[in-house]
């Protein structure tokens, strides 16, 4: 029973790991914008161009998808969108936002995530060192490496990065992930 309720946190904690990767799903839309300018490079007739478009469509809704789900993600996390190779300015853009939050916030969580890590990710290691824990450990082409941990504290799970305290998520929380609703508010 022990070691079941360990492995239902351990796929919690994972969720919890891949959504907040997820977390990059806004951003410049690259893939998908280079469909669109190839399509409107074909015919010079909006009629015309109508047509590629619904004949297109397979191909924008998997541009579409790779743009959410991998390239944006990417655009957030390292800084540069691989498709642009343009900064992420669309998520940093200033603006007079309803919600305020900058202001009660460490500063490393206003920039861009893991802008000083060197890029190029060679692979990514998941290991569960206890009941308690889970580790993340990504390795460069460089050779350097950076880790993440997840670690059960009585009813929380605390996310560090680097050794750093970064996060804090309850069990409730954790199911909410785990169902699915991304929404941890």
């Amino acid at each position: 029973m022990a070691q079941q309720t360990g492995k239902k946190v351990a796929l919690s904690l994972l969720l919890a790991m891949g959504t907040l990767g997820l977390g990059g799903c806004m951003g410049q839309m690259g893939l998908s914008s280079m469909v669109t300018k190839g399509n409107l490079k074909v015919v010079d007739n909006r009629y015309g161009r109508a047509g590629v478009f619904v004949l297109l469509s397979p191909v924008y809704g998997l541009a579409a998808t790779a743009d959410l789900f991998i390239f944006n993600t990417v655009e957030f996390w390292s800084g540069t969108n691989p498709i642009t190779g343009k900064s992420p300015a669309l998520v940093d853009h200033q603006v007079d936002a309803a919600i305020k939050v900058n202001q009660h916030l460490d500063g490393a969580l206003k920039t861009v995530p893991l802008a000083s890590l060197p890029s190029g990710v060679r692979s990514m290691d998941i290991s569960y060192p206890d009941a308690d824990n889970a580790l993340m450990e990504l390795h460069y082409e460089d050779g350097s490496r950076s880790t993440m941990r997840g670690q059960r504290r009585d009813d929380v799970v605390d996310l560090y990065y680097q050794g750093r305290l970064v996060s804090t998520l309850t069990q409730a929380d954790l199911g909410r992930l785990a169902a699915g609703q991304h929404s941890l508010g």
